[in-house]
């Protein structure tokens, strides 16, 4: 057995139940909405969704000739798998839940919160609605904070108060919700702006 597989890493044991939990998710899924679904990324499908925290794991390399053009890199990666079946994806997708990378088990404290809010995108997307576990609703909260240096600095113009268990972040005007909506919202989901309290 290699060394690393021995090591059990911080979050990984949220971060397999959360693949898990977003794989059930896509196998209960009609065909249409997997292959055309709205999501809250606007410009792709629930497959897309998928295709992107599945390269995340396996072809993070990748994403290096790209450099900081991110969303290129991303997109990169969804074109890559769309001329795979559904049943391929969802094959891939089996295996990527049940036996992560080495590299997805030592970022799994990372990649938690984007996998956490891209199940919430497809979910919300389609109008269903789940129960974020706490592990899942905080690493969710912690990378809408990280995104919204970078997308938005929504963080540096308002103090953000979750009010289901972080303690509040940011000066200015003050927005209270859940850490599932500020994540969200911080990250750029403005649908979500109706369950956020602005002062």
């Amino acid at each position: 057995m290699p060394l690393l597989d021995a090591i059990s890493f911080p979050y990984e044991d949220e971060l397999r139940a959360e693949r898990r939990a977003m794989v059930d998710t896509m196998a209960d899924l009609s065909d249409e909405e997997f292959q055309s679904g709205r999501t809250l990324c606007s410009r792709w499908a629930p497959r897309d969704v998928l295709a992107h925290v599945i390269a995340l794991d396996y072809f993070l390399a990748s994403y290096l000739p790209y450099g900081p053009r991110i969303n290129a890199a991303n997109q990169a990666q969804v074109d890559r798998a769309r001329p795979l079946s559904r049943d391929r994806l969802m094959e891939w997708a089996d295996k990527w839940a049940d036996r992560p990378s080495t590299a997805g088990r030592a970022g799994a404290a990372l990649l938690l919160g984007d996998l956490g809010m891209h199940h919430q995108d497809v979910l919300r997307g389609l109008g269903r609605e789940r129960a974020l576990p706490d592990a899942v609703a905080t690493a969710v909260f912690r990378e809408g904070l990280q995104l919204s240096l970078w997308l938005n600095r929504r963080v540096l113009r308002y103090r953000v108060v979750p009010t289901d268990g972080h303690r509040p972040v940011g000066r200015g005007p003050q927005v209270r919700g859940t850490r599932e909506a500020l994540g969200l919202w911080l990250a750029g989901r403005d649908s979500v702006e109706g369950e956020l309290e602005f002062a």
